[in-house]
């Protein structure tokens, strides 16, 4: 390929950005990136409550070590604590890290003893390692997650609770409820049920503690745009159909459509739209329209919503080192993950909070997650709407009536025009079924890149990141691919 090629990259998100520095560092001359927004970085969005910093999009840097290319260009940049940096914490395996300070508060308003809560959990977790062991066995014996854990918890349940009281057992039942709709916002799904058992495997961890960025996660945005040229980004400008030649005719090339009409001609086009937003446009955003098998690929991969709301308050009402918070609804020892009735009642999917430390810098904030169709509704609500839900909600689980928030703060993935959503997730075995043409469910992951005589159109970052690195929607993965 000559260094002498046009290049057109579509999305200005980390996966776009790193593109650019690949090209730009090799010595490519003519690089352009087309941003449909006034910002760049994607889902990488830093915002504030009231004086705090809060991320509204990626959150932490997934295990912060030599291996994850983020954490090692937050360090070349300065934007990390110096206690992240250390070899203890780099050398920290997740898998078997201590347990986390946590409160647990039920809907009745007790304030939980944990003591009660961790065989639950540990039953759930140990069902969890278990799922993700499937993948290699080359075997499903149950179609999803979901099903799994349920089918295994009960029977587990019937075997190791049977001398305990049936108030505590239905506890413990609505602790693996609440589990259920961490691992919903963990993986971006409606529900467990959509998650296949073999596919869950392919998480792949690194080790470290999670980190976080003091400034910011844009910090590390601003940071590589500063080592671009100045006008290789141009913002608001959408870009409506990607033409590309799928003939053997040398003589046509690849032309980029916007929406005001004007066409950019390109001898390259890196397609870096988060997977949301192909699903919704596929059929306009390619012309001629992308194959069956490509469209397959597409459609049975899933990609959902994974909310925040952050709310700040005068003074805690949690303990003093406490990391996360859980809500246990007493009408969920159904072990369910979705709630019934949506619109009357989506805060239910709202599975707790983690506690933003430290309290020096952040003072009393909660950030809370909520996940799926719940998640997607909640979007709809005003502001108001949605401080008063919160509030109810706080007040109900610690039996406070006064306990009132300063201000709160959330995400809208969904119903971002650009996103249509949060991150990614493999489905059942079924949704991965071979489409025409195709020999077995693995080509669903094979279709990154295709070729015309006229040059190359191929797609980077989320919908990327399934195909060939085999892990979720994290941005160490996506600036890597």
């Amino acid at each position: 390929m000559s260094v002498n090629a046009k290049v057109v990259i579509v999305g200005c998100g980390i996966s776009g950005i790193a593109a650019a520095h690949r090209l730009v560092n090799a010595g490519f001359q003519h690089v352009q990136i087309l941003e449909a927004t006034a910002r760049c970085g994607g889902r990488i969005k830093t915002d504030t409550l009231g004086d705090n910093i809060v991320e509204i999009g990626a959150h932490w840097i997934h295990g912060p070590t030599e291996e994850n290319p983020v954490f090692c260009l937050a360090r070349q940049y300065g934007l990390l604590d110096p206690e992240t940096l250390t070899p203890e914490n780099q050398g920290v395996d997740f898998e078997v890290s201590p347990h986390q300070a946590s409160n647990y508060f039920s809907s009745s308003g007790r304030k939980l003893n944990a003591e009660d809560v961790y065989p639950a959990e540990e039953m759930f977790y140990g069902l969890i390692y278990e799922s993700s062991k499937f993948e290699s066995q080359g075997g499903e014996p149950w179609a999803c997650v979901g099903d799994f854990i349920r089918s295994k918890a009960e029977q587990r349940a019937a075997e190791k609770w049977k001398n305990i009281d049936a108030a505590t057992r239905c506890l413990r039942l609505c602790v693996i409820s609440n589990m259920l709709k961490v691992e919903c916002c963990f993986n971006g799904a409606h529900s467990m049920d959509e998650v296949g058992l073999g596919a869950y495997g392919l998480y792949k961890t690194l080790p470290g503690l999670d980190c976080t960025f003091p400034g910011g996660y844009e910090g590390l945005i601003k940071n590589l745009m500063s080592e671009l040229p100045r006008d290789l980004v141009t913002y608001n400008w959408p870009v409506r159909c990607v033409h590309w030649n799928n003939t053997e005719k040398e003589e046509n090339s690849l032309m980029i459509e916007c929406d005001d009409e004007k066409k950019i001609a390109a001898d390259h086009v890196i397609v870096t739209v988060s997977l949301g937003y192909l699903k919704k446009h596929h059929s306009t955003l390619f012309s001629p329209p992308l194959s069956l098998h490509k469209l397959h690929s597409v459609e049975r991969l899933g990609f959902g919503t994974t909310n925040v709301i952050y709310v700040e308050f005068d003074s805690p009402w949690w303990d003093a080192d406490c990391e996360n918070i859980y809500l246990m609804w007493e009408d969920e020892d159904g072990m369910v993950d979705q709630v019934p009735d949506v619109q009357r009642s989506c805060i239910k999917k709202l599975f707790g909070f983690t506690v933003l430390k430290p309290t020096e810098r952040y003072g009393h904030v909660l950030c809370g997650w909520i996940a799926g169709h719940e998640s997607e509704y909640m979007e709809t609500l005003s502001e108001q709407e949605v401080t008063h839900t919160m509030t109810q909600l706080i007040r109900r689980f610690t039996g406070n009536p006064t306990v009132t928030p300063r201000r709160a703060l959330r995400s809208q993935w969904f119903h971002d025009p650009w996103t249509c959503g949060s991150y990614c997730q493999l489905p059942r075995k079924r949704l991965l079924s071979p489409g025409p043409g195709e020999h077995d469910g693995a080509s669903a992951y094979r279709w990154v890149t295709f070729t015309t005589s006229a040059g190359v159109v191929c797609w980077r970052g989320y919908s990327y990141l399934l195909l060939f690195h085999r892990s979720w929607s994290t941005p160490h993965w996506v600036e890597r691919s």
